[in-house]
């Protein structure tokens, strides 16, 4: 029973973070659900909404620790565009958001967290089928609202640290249509953003708790192939119409949550 448990928590890995690199979203949004009602439909595991949590929160750590390395790696031979600045605030919030929302979730009801995680999933929803505008070159004096910028990100880092998300969903969407961040600074700064959010998410959990260690280390496992497959994929194909499937499989969820609570 645990070798069909391993190898289904490196399958949600894969699959999870397979799409959130194809789609360049969070892989929390996706792998939430996956992780909560997958291992019990097959009779492997049933995890709580707070092992689920952290699941999540360790497979975010080093999926965004492999795309920090990725980006380094290919900023070498081209020009950085992430924001110093812009990285501080909104790390430093996020970081502290983070770390409060972790330790939380250790305290609060399963049916709290479920609660969070569907008023994230229908805003998901929301923000995918949005637009993103936003200035395509970056600027070579960037402005924007510092209080605006460490607020937003402190209160996205409470409620991803609770779910085990990096936030990357909520964020890029502030940052680009309220914040008015160019696009490729955007990007490449959120993922610095999302790292910091996933260390102080996982040090949060680690205080909280309720961490199943080897069904993490191969859902980890699993993310760690399926990330740089779904970004080569990318590269090649138009995704539009897998975003919109995405979105349906998402309101899906959403309701299934819903439904569980109400």
């Amino acid at each position: 029973m645990d070798l069909l448990l391993y190898l289904i928590m490196m399958v949600l890995g894969l699959v999870g973070s397979f799409f959130s690199g194809l789609l360049g979203i969070g892989g929390a949004i996706i792998n939430y659900p996956l992780l909560l009602y997958v291992p019990s439909l097959f009779g492997a595991a049933h995890f709580s909404a707070h092992e689920v949590s952290s699941i999540s929160m360790f497979q975010v750590f080093f999926a965004s620790l492999a795309g920090v390395l990725a980006f380094r790696k290919k900023s070498k031979s081209e020009p950085s565009v992430v924001n110093k600045p812009l990285v501080l605030y909104m790390g430093s919030s996020i970081l502290v958001g983070s770390l409060i929302g972790g330790f939380l979730s250790g305290f609060l009801d399963g049916e709290i967290i479920n609660l969070i995680y569907g008023i994230l999933a229908v805003l998901a929803v929301v923000l995918m089928l949005l637009p993103r505008k936003g200035a395509e070159e970056p600027k070579a004096e960037l402005s924007f609202n510092r209080v605006i910028a460490a607020v937003s990100a402190f209160l996205v880092g409470i409620v991803s640290g609770i779910v085990g998300a990096g936030g990357a969903f909520i964020l890029i969407p502030i940052m680009l249509t309220v914040l008015k961040i160019p696009t490729r600074t955007t990007i490449a700064s959120s993922l610095a953003i999302v790292f910091i959010s996933a260390v102080g998410g996982v040090l949060g959990k680690i205080t909280g708790g309720d961490i199943p260690l080897w069904p993490t280390v191969f859902t980890v496992i699993g993310s760690l192939i399926g990330a740089p497959l779904g970004s080569k994929v990318s590269a090649k194909m138009d995704v539009k119409a897998l975003r919109y499937a995405l979105v349906v499989l998402i309101a899906l969820t959403a309701i299934k949550v819903w439904s569980t609570i109400l």
